[in-house]
């Protein structure tokens, strides 16, 4: 039987790159090998291809059989890290509630996906062995900064000039607000702690109100009505 291979990097020095103990389960192990890939990776911001691979190189010898004299076993199993996709691309009110979303891969093939609350720009999630980045794209009249949601709003003018209590109706359902006249020459109020939810190192945000004077559709209307009106009779 041919002597084994000798080994380009000794157990203790892997277990130091995982950072496992020599305790270690093997379902403990595959968690700090998927860790340290996941962090390595080269295709991610601040990965170094280097360190990927001693991560595999780590985790390949401490997951290995050790081989005796009377059994011979199959090489081990490698677990491969997740792989990077696509920057997964999500609406406001998804990253605000969760929920499900149907994305189609670089492959063709469509993945039904489902989100958790409080999901933020540069976070990852991962589906099965694939990762992907989220990006919150702004839509329509609501947009997201960071951990805070911001939306414009249209009001009367004269509760801008005024001020006073008004209830809205917004995508995120109904808010009752109180509008200074302060906060009207502003054109913006903060609602505190109705932003995007706390999840993992992300804080509880708020909402933020951008105040829109109201365009009287009625009234140009009616103007423009009372122009042609004046034309024809001229005419």
């Amino acid at each position: 039987m041919a002597a084994p291979q000798p080994e380009t990097m000794h157990r203790k020095q892997a277990r130091e790159i995982l950072g496992v103990s020599p305790l270690a389960t093997a379902a403990e192990l595959r968690l700090a090998f998927r860790e340290a890939a996941k962090l390595a990776h080269p295709d991610r911001p601040g990965g170094d291809a280097e360190r990927f691979r001693l991560a595999v190189e780590a985790y390949r010898l401490l997951n290995a059989p050790k081989i005796t004299d009377s059994i011979i076993q199959p090489p081990a199993t490698v677990v491969r890290p997740a792989t990077v996709d696509s920057r997964l691309d999500i609406t406001p009110l998804l990253a605000m509630n969760g929920g499900v979303l149907m994305h189609r891969l670089a492959s063709g093939r469509r993945l039904k996906i489902t989100l958790p609350e409080g999901l933020r720009t540069g976070d990852t999630l991962r589906v099965g062995d694939i990762e992907f980045e989220i990006t919150v794209r702004g839509e329509g009249e609501m947009l997201v900064r960071g951990d805070d949601l911001w939306l414009t709003v249209p009001l009367d003018p004269g509760l801008l000039a005024q001020g006073g209590r008004v209830a809205l109706d917004t995508p995120l359902g109904r808010r009752v607000v109180w509008v200074t006249r302060k906060a009207g020459e502003r054109g913006l109020v903060r609602l505190v702690g109705q932003g995007l939810p706390a999840r993992g190192p992300h804080r509880q945000g708020h909402l933020f109100l951008r105040l829109a004077a109201q365009v009287r559709t009625t009234d140009s209307a009616a103007r423009t009505l009372r122009r042609r009106f004046a034309a024809a009779w001229a005419a």
